[in-house]
């Protein structure tokens, strides 16, 4: 009998690794996150899924941003398993350095600074809490975040195997590879073989891919 898992997944890190690996290669946006675990764990059954993220912001060079983002997650919640949890996103405008300034150019420019808060603290918090009740017999975490590591040491020690599935294109964090089970890569084959249909229905209607993905 296939183990109960419970899959933990770090939003920005999972798309910021797709995007850097598949881009060009496979679609990796309208991802059904439900078939893709069951690609990636086969020998596990999909017990519940916690999608950690934040509500991104319209940029003026990308008006639409948001907008497909809240088609995504309203994609995602067609799926019984899945569940989202919310942190913060932060944009703001701060001056920085210019690496390498030639002579008579400015030596600082103004950037767009954004960062998202909270995602890794609430996934460890729900890995743990979840270990706690025992809800799991087999914990995935999709991330490369090197913070995450404590947390999983710390399940992993209560008797729990927890495996990392690693969507970055570069080598898995040290911190990481030292405490889970096992890692694998999230590699762009997995990722093709798991669209959403398109379209989709819900409570509401039809969920149609943003165009552009």
């Amino acid at each position: 009998m296939k183990r109960a898992a419970n899959f933990y997944i770090d939003a920005f890190n999972l798309y910021y690794g797709l995007r850097a690996s598949c881009h060009g290669v496979v679609p990796y946006r309208w991802v059904n996150l439900a078939r893709l675990c069951e690609l990636l764990v086969p020998e596990a059954r999909v017990s519940r899924i916690r999608y950690f993220t934040a509500n991104i912001k319209p940029r003026p060079d990308d008006p639409g941003r948001a907008q497909r983002q809240q088609i995504y997650l309203r994609a995602l919640r067609t799926l019984p398993l899945l569940t989202i949890h919310f942190g913060h996103y932060l944009e703001s405008v701060v001056r920085m350095p210019v690496a390498n300034p030639q002579p008579g150019e400015r030596r600082t420019v103004e950037v767009i600074r954004t960062e998202e808060k909270g995602s890794d603290v609430n996934l460890a918090t729900m890995l743990l809490v979840d270990s706690f009740a025992e809800e799991f017999e087999l914990a995935v975490v999709i991330s490369n975040d090197s913070d995450l590591a404590l947390p999983i040491e710390v399940v992993r020690q209560r008797g729990f195997d927890v495996g990392i599935l690693n969507p970055h294109l570069r080598r898995p964090s040290k911190r990481l590879r030292d405490v889970a089970s096992f890692v694998r890569p999230i590699r762009p084959r997995a990722v093709g073989a798991a669209p959403f249909d398109d379209p989709l229905r819900d409570a509401r209607g039809q969920i149609r891919k943003p165009p552009t993905w």
